[in-house]
């Protein structure tokens, strides 16, 4: 499992567009990926869950990948975010 602290450097954040990158190329990927923001989880592989989350360009929040491949999962989130 590898779990770290990310800053969103995407300048509109993770709302519509970039959330559903994020999902559609995360999906390619079986390990789990979460993040926690603001004191709650969300599923990294549903785009309703991340636009609800209001994750914005500068903010911190965890990342956890859980998996197979998740170090490869890992390595794209991070370059992507």
């Amino acid at each position: 499992m590898i779990e770290k602290e990310i800053t969103v450097t995407i300048k509109e954040g993770l709302h519509a567009k970039p959330a559903g990158v994020l999902v559609q190329n995360l999906s390619r990927y079986t390990s789990d990926v979460e993040f926690r923001f603001k004191n709650r989880s969300y599923n990294a592989k549903s785009i309703l869950g991340l636009m609800g989350a209001g994750i914005r360009e500068g903010q911190v929040m965890t990342v956890r990948v859980d998996g197979p491949d998740e170090e490869e999962a890992f390595a794209w989130l991070k370059t992507f975010i």
